[in-house]
This record gives structure tokens, C-alpha cells and sequence, in this order.
């Protein structure tokens, strides 16, 4: 997938999830309205009871998401200059290391998903893949869905696979854990002592 696929897959994800989270904050309105309580958003206590108020937050939710999941998406591409390409920055362990910030450092909450959803990109709609397992192998998985970049069928692979993405992640927002919720960070005394022993092993190695 080129570079075009993987930013318009992330600003759609982007929009879509806004439409989520902003959908989900009005029906929970909707419910409290008719339930008699008043009607509040349990993130900020701003009533949505308007068009324009629902407009207002779904332009927050958006611009929430579109900048780290973008730049989620473009930041596997960086290893094109310097590494090997599909396979430095192309990998399970880079996806981890992104999903550890916001538990370890309470940041990065979102850019996980645009690396995610990046790689997913390269695996089904493309027909190299990507080395998921590297270091350790530099074998490419795909799978047969994959298109050429040049190929005339490149947005609507990209389109197919936002629709699914949007799909499990309304999934996950609505059944498993809200994807707006703020990161709970790990015991910082946890992080330092197991950093201390990461480090020590390294010394010790070499």
C-alpha cells in the first residue's frame, strides 16, 4: 500500500471513530433526557443537546484522533531511509512498544492504532506483506487480497479494510474498554525497578 492509502485509511479512521464516540455520548444523553437526569457527558459535564453541540463534539472527537493515528500510520514508513524496509519498523515487537506508552508513560494513547492499522494495510492489501516477526525472522507474510500499489484497485482495498478496522474497534469501544478512557498508568517505582533490571541484564551481556 502506498503512503496515499495509509493516510486516507487513517483520517477515515479517524472521522469513523469520531462518529463512535460522538454517537455514544449522544445516545447516552438521550437516555438521561428521557430518564428525567440531566443530560451531561461524563468527560467534561457539557451538555449536547443542539445540533451545533453535537457538531462541536464531533469535531473534538475527530481532531482527538487524527493527528496521532496519522501520524501512527505514516511512522512505519521512516525505516524506507534508514534499515530495511517492511521489516525495520514492519514488525510485531515496534507495535508492542507503541502499546506500552500509554500504561508505562501515560502517553501516546492513540498512535498505536494508526502503526496497527498500518500494517494491516501492508498485509491485506498489498502483495509483499510485512515482516511481523523481525528480528528474529525476516520471512513476509501477506495474504492473497493483496493489490500492487499502482494498482487501480488500491482505495477500494483501503475503503474495505477502514470498514472492517471501524468494525472491531466499535466492537472493542462498545463491549471491551472505551477507546476515549485515559490510560492507567503503571506504579512509576515498578517502572523504574524493572528498568533497572533490563539495564543490569544488558550490562551483563555484554
Amino acid at each position: 500500500m502506498n503512503k496515499d492509502g495509509h493516510v486516507l485509511n487513517a483520517a477515515l479512521l479517524a472521522i469513523g471513530l469520531g462518529v463512535v464516540l460522538t454517537v455514544d455520548v449522544a445516545v447516552g444523553v438521550e437516555r438521561l433526557v428521557i430518564s428525567g437526569v440531566t443530560a451531561e457527558t461524563s468527560a467534561g459535564g457539557e451538555e449536547i443537546q443542539t445540533h451545533i453541540d453535537f457538531a462541536v463534539q464531533f469535531g473534538k472527537s475527530v481532531l482527538t484522533f487524527s493527528v496521532p493515528i496519522i501520524l501512527g500510520a505514516l511512522f512505519p514508513d521512516v525505516d524506507t531511509a534508514f534499515g530495511r524496509h517492511r521489516k525495520t519498523l514492519h514488525n510485531l515487537p515496534v507495535l508492542m512498544l507503541f502499546m506500552s506508552f500509554p500504561p508505562v508513560f501515560g502517553n501516546l494513547q492513540f498512535v498505536w492504532i494508526g502503526v496497527a492499522t498500518h500494517y494491516l494495510l501492508d498485509v491485506v492489501g498489498s502483495k509483499r506483506g510485512i515482516a511481523l516477526f523481525y528480528p528474529l525472522s525476516a520471512t513476509e507474510y501477506d495474504i492473497p487480497t493483496g493489490v500492487a500499489t499502482s494498482s487501480r484497485w488500491t482505495t477500494g482495498v483501503t475503503l474495505a479494510v477502514t470498514i472492517g478496522e471501524l468494525i472491531v474497534l466499535f466492537i472493542i469501544h462498545t463491549y471491551i474498554i472505551a477507546l476515549d478512557s485515559a490510560p492507567t498508568v503503571i506504579n512509576e517505582t515498578l517502572i523504574d525497578t524493572s528498568l533497572s533490571q533490563v539495564l543490569l541484564l544488558c550490562l551483563n551481556i555484554l
